[in-house]
């Protein structure tokens, strides 16, 4: 036993180290730069080597920096007219916290100017450029050669004069010289960092919008994910009650689904740019503070017996004072301890990936992919502690491993919940059996039989309702089984019939017939697999269309030429009626299609009333045009001189399997009642309708609607 032990545990130290190297190796590739990386030196950077248009560049090294001033642009020149000299400067991007001036250190509360001068190159002034500022704790505001192009939030001196905002900005300008002067007035009074705390980067207009809507499109995945995977896990908690590690998978996800909106691009801020800022802080520290304890106890349903009960009591006294500090005071207190929390909840993963290793060594079900993509996830929380506290080069890459996280957790919740339905449904056979074989047992033992019968049986309904329940799911499986087992019980129970009688040499004179017999109802059963299979892929959209635009006038006399001999050799007149529509506007009568598809659907129609319409009968195609709300609409009318169906069935004779028997015909009628809900799959395909009309006495009509298009369009 221990030399198991002894081997399994190198193995899972080697996948953990593996995949440590790994995401390493990544973050080394990720955090190194394309291109050698320009910085400011005393307020001047010098861009006249890059070209920004293709190449944005992150204004990072030395700003001048003005502590306690407000300066405006002029003020700026009216110093700098007057000799003032400039000795303070700082790194962007950094927090003016700890920063020394005059023998002190400045605290994270204040205000402050920023100013830089860019040097730009001769291709870089006739392009319009951009700047992209990523959310700061702060108010602040931004000028460019005097204009004043970004302000979030409002700036002031003091704490009530000021109001901080949480927001993304990307602003446009052209430059008139080779010479860019950024002055930023930063106040903060609120967060615990002061400061240009983010890049601020700048470039060709074109690069950084792509590049911000990518950006964004990445954060709503992510976004939209976690919240579809946590509110199904919750429904599923909703649904079955009994096993709760649904319910705290759910609130994690749905939890980190709605701090991604408070991350990254600000999609939130986007959405509701005047929510509270204070309220925002709270909403996404509470989740820092809720998600260690929530992963937790998630882990103990899994994996129980794993989490110890101090460890249980003491993350619940812990989580609990967090989030009392969170909410009871200002945002300048509690994001203090940002650090604070980020080691609470990386304890908390690491305490449980010491559990997963244990698991993983005695080969527990979905251990060692629950401890592979823990790992990842720590590492990205971590690096995103490390980065908003200025520590780490690459930021918001928390979302993307939760994410992961939660990919392979929803991986395996679901092999337990197929384990579990598989479980049932084994127990639910073997009482099944057992069930009929004592029904079979002697008459003489019937008292015992009938109580424990009747045991059983209690048993047996029971699971028999979780077992329908499971199955709930494989409805459109069982649907289309039920299908197939009803329309090919008879021509096989025929065909078997057939065969014996072969076999026993009933009638060998008539076996050459029995073998007709036996070839036309394979051909039938092989004829409607194939229209079972072709429907069945069109309802779950797996046909492809190949859409033109077709006249439709053309596309109807082709139509008619291809079909008339057929219709004709039944006994039928075929007639085509344009009518006066070729007379009136025949370009205009143009519908987007794929020919092939609308010809079969056309076909079925056709064939159909060709079933049910004696010899000497008449099959009637015609084309109309109507306009609904200035649409205009292509209509094609199949009708015949049959038997005519019901009013009252109207409606049914588009599903599945439907056929109208009219009494009198006998069984001479055959079809495997699928050729109207192919049609009317198809014609939906295209934007179209289809409906029937009749009396139920003489003939039935079949109207096919499909919308036209206003360019004119040639077969």
């Amino acid at each position: 036993m221990r030399e198991i032990l002894r081997v399994g545990s190198r193995k899972v130290w080697l996948y953990i180290i593996a995949a440590v190297i790994g995401l390493v190796t990544g973050y080394v590739v990720l955090s190194s730069p394309d291109s050698p990386r320009l910085q400011s030196e005393e307020g001047i950077l010098d861009l006249t080597q890059a070209q920004l248009s293709t190449n944005p560049q992150k204004l990072t090294g030395k700003w001048a920096f003005y502590w306690q001033e407000l300066l405006s642009p002029e003020d700026m020149r009216v110093r700098s007219a007057r000799g003032g000299n400039q000795d303070h400067w700082i790194n962007i991007p950094s927090s003016w916290l700890g920063y020394p001036l005059e023998g002190q250190r400045l605290s994270g509360t204040g205000y402050a100017t920023f100013g830089l001068v860019v040097h730009l190159s001769e291709q870089d002034r006739d392009e319009m450029l951009a700047l992209r500022l990523s959310s700061i704790f702060n108010a602040y505001k931004l000028w460019v050669n005097g204009e004043l192009l970004a302000e979030v939030g409002e700036v002031g001196q003091d704490k009530h004069s000021m109001t901080p905002q949480l927001e993304t900005k990307l602003v446009y300008f052209q430059p008139e010289s080779y010479t860019l002067e950024l002055v930023m007035q930063v106040s903060n009074f609120q967060h615990h960092r002061g400061g240009i705390t983010k890049n601020i980067e700048l470039g060709g207009s074109d690069v950084l919008t792509t590049k911000t809507n990518l950006n964004l499109a990445r954060d709503m995945f992510i976004t939209a994910s976690l919240l579809v995977i946590g509110l199904y896990n919750l429904l599923l908690f909703m649904l079955r009650r009994k096993d709760k590690a649904p319910l705290y998978f759910g609130l994690f996800t749905v939890l980190l689904g709605i701090r991604s909106l408070f991350n990254g691009e600000l999609i939130f801020t986007q959405w509701l740019p005047h929510f509270p800022w204070e309220l925002q802080f709270k909403i996404e520290y509470l989740i820092l503070c809720l998600s260690g304890y929530i992963i937790t106890m998630y882990f103990e349903c899994i994996f129980p017996n794993y989490v110890s009960r101090w460890f249980r009591l003491g993350t619940r006294i812990v989580t609990g004072a967090f989030c009392i500090l969170v909410v009871v005071t200002p945002a300048i207190i509690y994001t203090k301890f940002l650090l604070v929390i980020g080691v609470m909840v990386v304890l908390h993963m690491i305490y449980l990936m010491i559990g997963l290793v244990q698991a993983a060594v005695r080969r527990m079900e979905g251990a060692l992919i629950f401890l592979l993509v823990s790992v990842i996830t720590l590492v990205t929380v971590v690096n995103d502690f490390l980065y908003y506290n200025g520590w780490s080069l690459i930021g918001n890459t928390s979302p993307l491993g939760l994410l992961i996280f939660t990919m392979a957790q929803m991986v395996l919740l679901s092999s337990r919940f197929t384990r579990t339905a598989s479980n049932e449904e084994k127990i639910s056979r073997e009482l099944q059996d057992a069930n009929d074989k004592l029904i079979e047992m002697n008459l003489n033992l019937e008292r015992t039989v009938q109580e424990r019968t009747q045991a059983l049986s209690t048993a047996h309904d029971d699971l028999r309702t979780s077992y329908d329940r499971l199955l709930h799911s494989e409805q459109g499986r069982k649907k289309l089984l039920a299908y197939i087992t009803h329309d090919l019980r008879m021509p096989l129970s025929s065909m078997l019939g057939y065969v014996e009688a072969i076999q026993d040499r009933v009638k060998p004179e008539r076996n050459e017939q029995y073998l007709k017999y036996i070839r036309e109802n394979t051909i039938r059963i092989n004829r409607m697999i194939e229209e079972l299979s072709f429907l069945s892929h069109l309802e779950t959209g797996q046909v492809s269309y190949r859409m033109e635009p077709v006249q439709m006038i053309t596309f109807l006399r082709d139509f008619f030429e291809q079909y008339e001999l057929v219709v004709r050799d039944a006994g039928l007149d075929f007639i085509l009626d344009i009518g006066d529509v070729e007379d009136q506007q025949p370009n205009l009568l143009v519908v987007e299609m794929d020919t092939k598809r609308v010809e079969q659907a056309l076909f079925n129609l056709v064939s159909n009333a060709m079933k049910f319409t004696s010899g000497g009968g008449l099959v009637r195609i015609a084309l109309g045009v109507d306009e609904v709300h200035h649409s205009r609409h292509a209509i094609i009318s199949i009708q015949d001189s049959g038997m005519g169906i019901p009013p009252d069935q109207l409606e049914q004779i588009f599903e599945r399997n439907y056929r109208y028997d009219q009494p009198g015909m006998g069984n001479g009628i055959e079809g495997s009642g699928l050729g109207l809900a192919i049609c009317r799959e198809i014609v939906f395909a295209h934007g179209g309708t289809v409906r029937a009309a009749s009396d139920g006495k003489l003939g039935a009509t079949f109207y096919v609607t499909l919308p036209c298009i206003e360019n004119e369009g040639r077969r």
